[in-house]
């Protein structure tokens, strides 16, 4: 009976284990159906494994030729370039129904004074509201932020694809409303160039799965130095406006891909010149023909040095007017509170005042306000004389007849035109550079520094209308112009490239050394006394820290000592340290590498261990016993970098930007003293932001 009862029992768990085993089975069943239809619902299947495929052998095919980041170099230019040539189309167009329609209003003054004033009006308001509905932080230039994020320091809010569309469109808008606000797209272009870049950056980064390169932010440099090659076609001088402007420490290694995406940069803009019939063939974007047999007499370079003087003295003038106007605006009351909460009315506002002085029946008459942006470049860097012109108006071409007219108005001549542009323009161009809204300011600084210098060679072309010498060379006022705008834009910048970026806008190479000079003495008075640039100005109002141009504020700062500023070095391992304290000590640590020094008495610093690399030793060494010593278990590498802690926050800060080091060690007299992190150092350099 007890036999047959464990039978029945044996019997009846059997049948229980098969039904649960039925059930599970059934339950895999349904799970594989499910799983089946899921899979079954999504479209093109095979198609989309094709295509995978065929993507991966082209990223097989692609990388055995280059790596990926070269791909994502060429790819970066080329879309900076696309953007670059359809916003120039898109503000032609806008601008031509702006003189079209202002054309066929011709006779009726009123009309054409609400056309001329509410068109950039409304578009300074678009621009405005717009920008700051999608991201507050697309407004102004760009290009001081971008300083500081190359420099490392958390700004992501400013490389978001939001601010790239609302700054795209922003700027578009800015640029349509013409001469009449007279603002550029160099420097937001440069910061819309570094979006991309931040975009090809994390698309590197996925395409190697998802392994980050020890070089952080070489991307952004390159894009730096694409955004200007694709802005007038001059690879060279964006590569040196990169070097100047954006990075504090340039670095050797970005060398090569800044030139390489640059030209490629260049190239598509271009091509899309070429292709779109606005070029005939390849060639500069403000094509001149100066004379090559004879381009200047040796005493000219004399005249060329008092060019760069007089344009250094104005460029002081404007820079102190610039940063007491940002100051004005920040602190007047009323001003301030309509920025915070009307900011698209007060861009209205100025831009409306700024149409009705530009007006061409009012003051507009005198300054060539019919002209726009390049025209005007284009008539400036003109190679023959006004004076020669005047004597033979009737045989020039309709464009070069309507330019002359322009800045000859019936009853004026050239010389007073010249001049009230040289001294309105100034205040004008103050004004606007408070605008809330995306725009750039170097093309206004560059078209008003080529103003100076056609002055300056206009005089000394009417001094000397027969000729120089025996030879009876004719002056070149063009040639005047060309070094006026390089040196005049090179002073408001505290740079050099933009005497290189004259002559490659220009293909004039015959006129290098007279733009180099007046440059050189231009810069020379600029910076005198730590004069801040326009850039570093901007950075100072908006108390970014940026440590040059704190440096330059207040020269003091270069010589403050880190060693106030020194954390303890954590977790400090000893030579003799055993297997036993090491496991210990590991699993207590956070840092991924640990110092070594002789003795925790004597703490002479010997080297670094990679913590990982430890944990792989102990891992060998683990049944050899443990009382074997730190020395026998891996190998200590020397330190290459470290400070004292009488090395200053400047030093410190190179080395790190240089390196990308998140920390460096400090020692006196060869002992360890304690440890100075990026973290912290970005926290000092905030607080001397706040406190110049």
């Amino acid at each position: 009976m007890d036999e047959t009862c464990v039978n029945v029992k044996r019997l009846e768990e059997n049948e229980e284990q098969c039904t649960d085993e039925d059930k599970t089975d059934q339950d895999k069943a349904e799970e594989q159906l499910i799983s089946s239809n899921e899979r079954s619902q999504k479209p093109w299947q095979q198609s989309r494994s094709r295509i995978r495929e065929c993507v991966l052998y082209v990223k097989k095919v692609l990388v055995s030729f280059a790596r990926m980041e070269w791909y994502c170099y060429a790819l970066l230019g080329i879309i900076t370039a696309l953007m670059s040539f359809f916003m120039d189309m898109t503000v032609a167009k806008l601008l031509n129904a702006h003189q079209w329609l202002y054309g066929c209003l011709k006779g009726h003054h009123l009309l054409q004074f609400l056309c001329w004033t509410l068109y950039p009006a409304c578009l300074c308001a678009l621009s405005t509201s717009f920008a700051h509905s999608i991201c507050p932080f697309s407004a102004g230039s760009g290009v001081p932020e971008a300083r500081a994020i190359l420099l490392g320091m958390d700004m992501p809010d400013y490389l978001s694809l939001s601010n790239l569309f609302a700054k795209l469109f922003g700027l578009i808008c800015t640029l349509a409303s013409g001469s009449t606000v007279f603002l550029g797209k160099v420097g937001p272009f440069v910061h819309l160039s570094i979006m991309v870049g931040a975009f090809m950056s994390r698309l590197h980064v996925s395409c190697r799965g998802g392994k980050k390169r020890a070089a952080k932010g070489e991307m952004l440099v390159v894009a730096s130095a694409v955004g200007v090659a694709s802005c007038f076609g001059a690879p060279v001088s964006g590569v040196l406006f990169s070097i100047e402007v954006m990075g504090t420490h340039y670095s050797v290694r970005d060398y090569c891909p800044c030139f390489f995406a640059a030209a490629c940069g260049a190239i598509t803009f271009r091509l899309l010149s070429v292709c779109s019939r606005d070029q005939e063939t390849i060639q500069a974007l403000f094509k001149t023909s100066f004379s090559s047999d004879l381009p200047y007499q040796p005493f000219e370079i004399f005249i060329f040095a008092l060019l760069g003087l007089f344009c250094s003295i104005l460029s002081c003038i404007y820079l102190f007017c610039h940063r007491w106007a940002l100051r004005f605006v920040k602190t007047n009351k009323p001003i301030s509170r309509l920025l915070a909460t009307e900011k698209a009315v007060y861009s209205a506002i100025v831009a409306f005042l700024l149409a009705c002085f530009t007006f061409y029946h009012s003051a507009g008459h005198f300054i060539a306000s019919k002209l726009t942006m390049k025209q005007l470049l284009t008539s400036l860097l003109d190679g023959t004389s006004w004076y020669t012109v005047s004597q033979n108006a009737s045989a020039l071409s309709e464009p070069q007849k309507t330019f002359w007219q322009a800045w000859n108005p019936p009853g004026k001549s050239y010389f007073q035109t010249l001049g009230f542009f040289i001294t309105a323009k100034v205040g004008l161009l103050v004004v606007a550079c408070t605008l809330p809204l995306p725009a750039g300011y170097f093309m206004p600084v560059f078209v008003y520094g080529a103003a100076v210098g056609r002055l300056v060679g206009e005089g000394t072309a009417y001094l000397l209308s027969d000729g120089i010498s025996s030879a009876k060379t004719l002056i070149n006022p063009g040639g005047y112009a060309l070094a006026g705008a390089a040196a005049f834009s090179g002073a408001v910048t505290h740079t050099l490239s933009p005497a290189l970026l004259a002559l490659e806008m220009t293909g004039q190479c015959s006129h290098a050394v007279p733009a180099l000079v007046a440059t050189l003495v231009s810069n020379a008075v600029a910076r005198a006394k730590h004069r801040p640039s326009f850039y570093d100005g901007i950075s100072l109002i908006k108390q970014l820290p940026h440590l040059p141009s704190l440096i330059r504020a207040c020269p003091k700062l270069a010589s403050v000592q880190i060693k106030q500023f020194v954390i303890p070095a954590g977790v400090v391992l000893e030579r003799t340290e055993t297997l036993t304290s090491l496991q210990h000590i590991l699993n207590d640590s956070t840092d991924n590498e640990l110092p070594v020094v002789d003795s925790h008495d004597s703490p002479i610093l010997l080297g670094t261990i990679n913590k990982s690399q430890l944990q792989e030793n102990l891992q060998q060494h683990r049944n050899e016993g443990l009382c074997k010593q730190l020395e026998d278990v891996c190998s200590i590498q020397p330190v290459q970098l470290h400070l004292t802690p009488e090395s200053t926050v400047k030093q410190a800060h190179c080395i790190m930007s240089v390196t990308g080091e998140q920390r460096l060690f400090l020692t006196e007299s060869g002992r360890l003293c304690g440890v100075i992190t990026w973290k912290e150092m970005k926290k000092i350099i905030e607080e001397m932001a706040k406190e110049v």
